[in-house]
């Protein structure tokens, strides 16, 4: 069942790459949403639907793998993409711990964040392109 327009919701401390994924995503059929850090992601995933989440892994308060694994003790069912400039293997195993959909390494290119968002939408829900814009 689509739920349109999907829900994206961005976490980063960085306002300006919040903002610059918003322009991404905005123009091809997400309505998104933005937290400057885990905790008002959370906060947000308590009030409102998220299709997908967006979150970059050093943060204050509490960092991306930190709310993966609270949105997973919730039994949540919400892909989370983890991105990250510190991008290693020791990473990359803590979040298929948390069961992360995919990390991500910052700088990411905007082609490789939409595929990954479009590829969370296709497995968790069943969306196809049809469903969201694609470009």
């Amino acid at each position: 069942m689509l739920i349109s327009p999907p829900s994206l919701l961005i976490t980063d401390d960085d306002g300006a790459f919040r903002e610059t994924l918003c322009s991404v995503f905005a123009p091809r059929g997400f309505h998104t949403l933005t937290a400057c850090d885990g905790a008002e992601a959370l906060e947000i995933v308590a009030r409102q639907p998220v299709h997908v989440l967006l979150t970059d892994m050093h943060m204050p308060r509490l960092n991306g793998l930190e709310t993966i694994r609270q949105i997973r003790q919730r039994r949540l069912i919400l892909p989370c993409i983890l991105l990250s400039a510190g991008c290693d293997d020791t990473l990359e195993a803590h979040a298929r711990d948390v069961q992360a959909f995919t990390v991500l390494r910052k700088p990411v290119r905007f082609a490789d964040v939409t595929r990954a968002v479009h590829q969370a939408l296709r497995v968790t829900y069943g969306w196809g392109d049809a469903d969201v814009a694609v470009s």
